[in-house]
């Protein structure tokens, strides 16, 4: 295997490893809500994966382009999922008694 071969295949790998890592986060927010996660992090995480997939673009970096474009797409996933148990578990609250109730 030559020396760029080799570069080629580090990036592969080290992008899959890191891309897929976020996996089982996505599933655990798809199957128990992401109560824990922010959303200021969701977005800084996203802002700083497209400035990768950008570079990536403009360096012709394939390992770099195709990860960060799979990451952004998980972390876009993440964040609809989150919002949408984030709603979900807002309309399953039990409404305020009115103020006569309350005494």
């Amino acid at each position: 295997m030559n020396t760029e071969t080799a570069i080629v295949v580090l990036g592969t790998v080290g992008g899959f490893c890191t891309t897929f890592a976020f996996v089982p986060q996505v599933v655990k927010i798809w199957k128990q809500g992401g109560r824990d996660l922010s959303y200021g992090m969701l977005a800084l995480y996203l802002f700083g994966v497209l400035l990768w997939l950008a570079y990536g673009v403009l360096v012709h970096a394939a390992a770099v382009t195709w990860t960060n474009a799979a990451t952004a797409i998980l972390i876009a996933f993440a964040t609809f999922s989150k919002a949408w148990t984030d709603r979900r578990d807002f309309l399953k609250q039990p409404l305020a008694a009115p103020a006569a109730e309350r005494g």
